[in-house]
């Protein structure tokens, strides 16, 4: 089988994705995955799509992943996932669906305003 290519995108993390099929090594940066997302919550979040679709182990993933946190990162390797797999076979669509995994969060951080501290909060006003 061919190489899946499909891109994610959470906050400003870009997340490249490459799957094919293989014994369920996943590879992040050249790293495992396990090592390079450390907490429980990032593997989680790195592996659902796998286990909604009944296909851990089945698909090697190959991610280069640039920007962002670490968390931003595993949400668009996840997005990335989800979407190569749809493109594998298009009824992992409707597992993959309901539970979000094919939207692309769109949420940025809004940008910082002159005159103000961050983007909201004012500097401190003094009436007297």
């Amino acid at each position: 089988m061919s190489v899946t290519h499909k891109i994610g995108r959470r906050k400003t993390a870009i997340a490249r994705v490459y799957v094919k099929e293989g014994s369920g090594v996943i590879t992040v940066n050249k790293r495992e995955a396990n090592k390079y997302f450390e907490t429980t919550m990032l593997q989680y979040k790195v592996n659902q799509p796998f286990a909604l679709t009944d296909n851990v182990g089945k698909f090697d993933v190959k991610v280069n992943v640039e920007g962002g946190g670490i968390t931003g990162q595993a949400e668009a390797v996840r997005l990335g996932i989800s979407r190569a797999l749809v493109a594998i076979n298009a009824d992992y669509r409707l597992a993959l669906k309901p539970e979000g995994l094919l939207t692309r969060d769109s949420r940025m951080v809004e940008r910082k305003k002159p005159g103000q501290k961050k983007a909201r909060k004012r500097f401190q006003f003094s009436k007297r």
